[in-house]
């Protein structure tokens, strides 16, 4: 009783992790998209972007755009290491394929570097992950100063970067003084964006009579966001499936939360609520489990025209979607698109 009394008057203050982040994703035996893909991104947010295509970085955000304006030194860095890190990767994927006894086909080489500050405690961190086909491949460890090999293939790459002291040198450089100085000038200018607090709306998704009903929330900002079902106010455990936070196009997130119906009866459908809370709001966001909400499409029909333009919206998204980092436990996992393109 007396932690509680004292958590009750002295409330707990969470800080907020900034983050810079760079994407880099460069394929090989890939037809019509480009070999390298590169997103920066600031909180999560894509502000900036270089394909092998056009060979130059842009901003695609505003206030970024106004930032290369005030300093375009910038946009030449980032022009200049998209160009620098095509031709290096490119013979990196050609390195590993030999190493790894690989012949044609396709693979996949991405690096994630940038790094994190805490506005509360002060502390930064960086990083660089490098993953291959998918999968953990190697990573930095600024404690150490030294490579970790996250799988066995790797020893050989770890033993090659460690003994390239320079580069590392310039490498902690880069992630603990020149990431956070650009990170500190890119949060003074992006934020009235990336401050902000956007509501989302909120939907209930139903494929099929039998799939579970999801409840859907997109256009939200930031992403820091609790979502849950709960049984008369009470949040479930089982019975469902939390999705993950996904970027949206206009910088805002998305996000589900699936609930399992199979052994719930109809009349106990209006004992369930779908809750959706912000952090910093104080006020959440409640969805009653009504069957008359829920949004179907097993009665529209899928005809040639819909199916048409259905299907280049998925190669749309997929194309992009094969160059999206996507976590699991901080690491690499294969878009899930790319099986898409590439039976």
């Amino acid at each position: 009783m007396k932690l509680v009394f004292l958590l009750f008057f002295f409330p707990v203050t969470l800080s907020v992790k900034h983050s810079l982040t760079i994407l880099v994703t460069v394929s090989s035996g890939v037809k019509n998209i480009p070999d390298l893909v590169g997103v920066l991104l600031v909180d999560e947010v894509p502000v900036g972007r270089c394909d092998s295509i056009r060979d130059q970085a842009e901003a695609t955000q505003d206030w970024m755009k106004k930032l290369v304006e005030d300093y375009p030194e910038h946009l030449e860095r980032y022009t200049r290491g998209c160009l620098f890190i095509h031709n290096n990767y490119k013979a990196q994927i050609d390195i590993l394929k030999k190493q790894l006894n690989q012949t044609g086909g396709v693979h996949i080489l991405q690096n994630k570097e940038g790094c994190e500050w805490d506005d509360e405690t002060g502390e930064i961190n960086g990083f660089d992950q490098i993953g291959y086909d998918g999968e953990d491949f190697i990573k930095f460890d600024l404690k150490t100063l030294t490579w970790i090999a996250q799988k066995p293939e790797a020893v050989i790459t770890k033993h090659k970067r460690d003994r390239d002291r320079p580069k590392i040198e310039r490498l902690t450089s880069l992630l603990t003084q020149r990431y956070p100085e650009f990170l500190m000038k890119y949060l003074d200018y992006g934020k009235s964006f990336l401050m902000r607090t956007d509501h989302p709306s909120v939907s209930l998704l139903q494929k099929t009579p039998s799939s579970p009903v999801s409840c859907f929330a997109t256009g939200f900002y930031p992403d820091r966001v609790m979502m849950f079902w709960r049984k008369d106010g009470e949040e479930l455990h089982g019975d469902m499936e939390l999705g993950e936070i996904l970027p949206n196009h206009d910088g805002s997130f998305q996000m589900s939360v699936d609930l399992n119906l199979s052994s719930v009866t109809p009349e106990d459908w209006r004992r369930y609520e779908c809750v959706f809370h912000l952090s910093g709001v104080k006020d959440d966001i409640i969805t009653k489990l009504d069957k008359a909400l829920i949004r179907t499409n097993w009665e529209f029909p899928a005809g040639p025209v819909i199916g048409g333009v259905v299907g280049l919206l998925l190669l749309a998204v997929c194309i992009t979607g094969v160059f999206i980092w996507r976590r699991r436990n901080n690491g690499f996992k294969p878009a899930n698109c790319f099986r898409l393109i590439i039976p």
